[in-house]
């Protein structure tokens, strides 16, 4: 553990645990080789080791005794400061007892022991804590302090929500993207990191739109604002994150409920021991100290910090992956998703048109070229992706007709070019070879001759297929709902793997299709649905976790959603899957685990079998255990090779 980890309080507080360490060390062997107690004669002699150990327990558990006060004077009684309280106060009442009647000393050591150990126990849980905070903590930099408003021909320094839509701001390099808007002027490069967990910088010219939250890394921009402050991706983001705590697991819940009910239920069980058995035996000494061994290991500390902090630590570790989880409940019910339904367009697809086949490959540059000609005006999509495709210059001195529901005609001297659909080929007699792939065809011809065809179609994600694969080997139904015809639709699915797929459907329709989903689902299961269209925000909320895409998505489906990916990545699936279930395996580990151990011992003192210092190990121990082990969860990830999975498609 480096210092440089740690925080002011941290240190402070490490300083004072181990000062107090080494002087209960020095104290404890000094006792056990001189006896403390009889350095000095008479009925008194007790006096000098109970001052030395006080010292050592008012510096190690000042703060202890402070909460335990504050609470009980605001009524929060059955607290784990209470039953530390309780316990070590009693053994050094009980170690006087024994000293004022010339018994053998013993319960100072003990007492200081438990308080230190305690103590221990809570900087490791804060340390946990603010590692599992700093994944989150990344994404609570994002906030900008400034924007740069242009007024009057002068950037002045302006709150970020006092800026209107429409008015231009300045972005320097270095300084955070304020509010969400369009580049008007410049060219730059953006860290997205904090947003998405991209490393590489995205680069971005006039005409493109920046996000809030990102960090201007090369050059100046000026950018005109399309949204409030209120409305920006960076408040979105932190109100998400802010509100992520409130969303308690049904684990969590447990716990809470738990550790109300058992704390009295254990404070009157040890009473009873001390009582009881010592109304019969007389003994009282030694059932006191049964009592107490009993209340120091009976504090749920191990459970009480060990589970909340375990879903806090996923949250984190799939925040540094740019996937935002909105609560640990959704984190648990993500461990129990077995049906993923997915939108198509803009989730499995790209949204966007691109050349996906030119036939005869071998004419290829040919194709392209005059169909770049013959396109070069329009903005269609179909268009800018046979540009984009060609990346050339294109030659210029054609007259272009537009041939209304078939396409485009190009003439010059010496060259007239036909491009458009089959009714052109066909209304001009010439002889064609059919596409048989589906999607958009594009034929081209020139000069009456038929040269090739251009096939274009919407790009499916690069990755989707991967995923696909990888929630399929994991047990889980993958469906497509989607607008597109049966053929589209029935190839997008067999190409990537979908175990099911509807098409054809209406905005509404989806709806339908979840409940009916829903109701086919198992009773544990859940069904998540991942979408990135206004359209999707219905469904969204009707499933049991909506999953948005981030980047691309609309506010209204980030808002409606449960989980967002912001790296537009579906790869962030399986690896929140992972990430949820190596969460919920620590969380069962934990509970059984600390249950195990504290009711062997609890049984262990209650027999006198076990002395405190078993009972510390059964409380400070269990608990800095469970602490490690929930760590574990903010650990790093590696993405894994998706198995070859061919499933079974079915049309439903």
């Amino acid at each position: 553990m480096k210092n440089h980890a740690l925080s002011k309080k941290q240190k402070k507080n490490l300083i004072r645990i181990t000062a107090a360490l080494v002087a209960f060390a020095a104290i404890f062997i000094a006792d056990k080789i001189v006896h403390l107690g009889g350095v000095f004669e008479g009925g008194a002699a007790w006096v000098f080791p109970f001052l030395l150990y006080l010292a050592v327990y008012l510096l190690i558990g000042y703060d202890v005794l402070w909460r335990a006060i504050r609470n009980i004077a605001h009524g929060q009684i059955f607290d784990e400061n209470f039953l530390m309280c309780v316990a070590t106060l009693g053994a050094f009442a009980l170690a006087i007892f024994r000293g004022a009647t010339g018994q053998e000393i013993e319960g100072f050591d003990e007492a200081c022991a438990v308080l230190l150990f305690y103590q221990v126990g809570e900087f490791f849980q804060d340390y946990a804590t603010a590692r599992s905070r700093k994944s989150i903590s990344a994404l609570m930099d994002i906030r900008p302090d400034y924007a740069n408003v242009l007024r009057g021909g002068k950037a002045e320094k302006t709150d970020p929500s006092e800026v209107k839509i429409g008015e231009i701001i300045v972005v320097n390099p270095g300084e955070k993207v304020p509010l969400d808007g369009v580049v008007v002027k410049g060219r730059s490069a953006l860290d997205t990191k904090a947003l998405t967990g991209e490393s590489l910088p995205r680069d971005i010219g006039e005409g493109d739109e920046i996000v809030s939250g990102c960090v201007n890394v090369t050059s100046q921009l000026e950018v005109r604002v399309v949204k409030e402050f209120y409305d920006s991706t960076v408040s979105k983001i932190l109100e998400m994150v802010e509100n992520a705590s409130e969303q308690k697991s049904k684990a969590e819940n447990f716990i809470t409920k738990f550790a109300k009910y058992y704390t009295p239920i254990v404070c009157a069980a040890a009473l009873l021991l001390a009582v009881i058995p010592g109304l019969i035996t007389s003994d009282w000494s030694a059932w006191v100290y049964r009592a107490l061994s009993f209340l120091v290991v009976s504090c749920p500390c191990a459970l009480v910090i060990s589970i909340p902090l375990s879903f806090f630590a996923g949250i984190g570790a799939a925040s540094r992956y740019g996937i935002l989880i909105k609560g640990s409940n959704y984190l648990e019910k993500f461990h129990y998703a077995k049906t993923f339904v997915f939108d198509k367009t803009g989730t499995l697809t790209k949204g966007n048109f691109a050349v996906a086949k030119i036939s005869p490959e071998s004419k290829a540059d040919e194709i392209l070229r005059l169909a770049a000609i013959a396109e070069r005006d329009s903005g269609h999509p179909i268009a800018r992706s046979i540009a984009e495709r060609y990346a050339k210059d294109v030659e210029s001195g054609y007259t272009l007709t537009n041939v209304a529901g078939e396409g485009i005609i190009a003439e010059k001297a010496g060259s007239k070019i036909f491009c458009g659909n089959e009714k052109l080929m066909e209304q001009n007699g010439i002889a064609y070879t059919k596409e048989s792939d589906l999607g958009t065809v594009v034929y081209v011809a020139e000069n009456g001759e038929f040269i090739g065809s251009v096939l274009i179609r919407d790009e499916i994600k690069p990755e989707a297929k991967q995923v696909i694969g990888s929630l399929n080997g994991m047990g889980c139904k993958t469906v497509m709902l989607t607008g597109d015809n049966e053929a589209i639709a029935k190839n997008v699915a067999e190409e990537i793997g979908l175990t099911e797929y509807r098409a054809s459907l209406l905005p509404q329709n989806k709806v339908e299709e979840v409940e009916k989903l829903l109701s086919e689902k198992g009773g544990k299961d859940a069904l998540c649905f991942v979408g990135d269209g206004i359209n999707d925000a219905p469904v969204l909320m009707r499933s049991d976790i909506g999953i948005a895409m981030g980047g691309v998505g609309s506010d209204a489906a980030i808002e409606a959603s449960d989980i967002v990916l912001m790296k537009d990545d579906l790869k962030g699936l399986p690896l929140a899957k992972r990430i949820a279930k190596k969460t919920m395996a620590i969380v069962f580990e934990n509970i059984v685990f600390s249950l195990v151990i504290k009711i062997a011992i609890l049984i262990l003192s209650a027999f006198g079998i076990a002395n405190m210092w078993v009972a510390v190990f059964g409380d400070v121990g269990v608990a800095v255990l469970a602490i490690l082990n929930a760590m574990r969860v903010n650990s790093k990830y590696t993405a894994e090779q998706c198995p070859d999975n061919t499933a079974r498609r079915q049309k439903v």
